[in-house]
This record gives structure tokens, C-alpha cells and sequence, in this order.
């Protein structure tokens, strides 16, 4: 099942059950503002399916966050391939996404620092990329509290240049320099 634990959450692989609550963040306005749209039913019933698919082909991938305390389901955090037109691939992206009300209570870095403790030791992943657009100022936030540094910005190829998403802010993780410096709180 892929049971990993922070202080507050379980990262673990998914149940069908959790493809009505992974719609709901995904068509929820608040939670995706810095994605070019929210998604449908079907897409994210979709996208679901192609992030179980490649945990059960690479053995990583986006876990499921659970909370602890109410078994309730939190959102996504994990690992997966970055899509081959970007200007920085082949490499690996640490990702996340949760529910708004979970949003600014420190669970995306908790849930983040796990997962890059994990990347090099449980799947010989020792350099990790992270991106977003420059304007999400939270998940930037999160990349520089789990170790995260600042590598360069670039223009999504999948959105048009006067897209206020368009610009992107590309942050990397190295084993080698900072993996030791992380605990599974975000702190240093």
C-alpha cells in the first residue's frame, strides 16, 4: 500500500473510493486559481487513473494525503514524470494539491518534506524538480521551506505568453546538498 507518515498524515496509494473526493478539490475554483481550469468529472476521473497507472508502473507516484486523526482525505502529494515538452525534461516532479480548507495549515510542506526524504532512499531519486506559476506565491513558499532553491523561470509551453499563468518559476531539490537538512515537519 505504500504507507508512509508524517506527524499529522499517511501518504498511501488509492482506493477507488477516492475519485469522488479528488474531483471535488479538482473542481473546486479556490484550489485550482493557478491552474488554467478546474476539471471535470471525467477529467479528473482521468487524471486519477493515469496517476495510479504510473504508480503501479515506476512504483512512485502522487499519493493519496490522508489525515490522521479523521481518516479524511486531504488531497495529493508525490512524485511523478514531468510531460516531455518541457523545457527541463526528462526529470521528476515532487507535486501536490489539497482541498482548500486544508490549504495554510502547513500540510503541503509536511506532506512535501516526507516525500523528498523517501525520493532518493525508496526509489534512487536524488535530483527532483518543482514548479509553478510565478504567481502562486504559496507553493512557492512550500519549495523554499522544504529545501527547495530557486534554478530559473521559464514561459509554459502550454499556455499562451500573455496568459497570466504563463510565467513559471523552476525550483530543484539535490540529495547530495540538502536532503539531510529536512525533517517531515517542513523545519529545518
Amino acid at each position: 500500500m505504500n504507507l508512509y507518515s508524517t506527524p499529522r498524515l499517511y501518504l498511501r496509494t488509492w482506493r477507488d473510493s477516492e475519485m469522488i473526493p479528488f474531483a471535488a478539490i479538482n473542481a473546486d475554483a479556490r484550489v485550482m486559481r493557478y491552474f488554467p481550469a478546474v476539471l471535470s468529472q471525467a477529467q479528473s476521473h482521468a487524471l486519477a487513473e493515469r496517476i495510479r497507472s504510473q504508480m503501479a508502473r515506476d512504483g512512485y507516484g502522487l499519493w493519496i494525503v490522508e489525515a490522521k486523526d479523521s481518516g479524511e482525505v486531504i488531497g495529493i502529494v508525490g512524485l511523478q514524470q514531468v510531460d516531455l515538452t518541457l523545457p527541463f525534461a526528462p526529470a521528476v516532479e515532487i507535486a501536490w494539491r489539497l482541498a482548500w480548507r486544508f490549504q495554510g495549515q502547513g500540510i503541503a510542506t509536511e506532506a512535501a518534506a516526507r516525500v523528498l526524504q523517501i525520493a532518493e532512499p525508496d526509489f534512487g531519486l536524488s535530483s527532483i524538480i518543482a514548479f509553478t506559476a510565478s504567481v502562486n506565491k504559496p507553493s512557492l513558499r512550500v519549495m523554499e521551506k522544504i529545501g527547495m532553491h530557486y534554478e530559473r523561470d521559464f514561459a509554459h509551453p502550454r499556455l499562451p505568453v500573455n496568459d497570466p499563468l504563463s510565467l513559471h518559476c523552476l525550483y530543484r531539490f539535490s540529495a547530495t546538498s540538502s536532503f539531510k537538512t529536512i525533517r517531515p515537519d517542513g523545519a529545518k
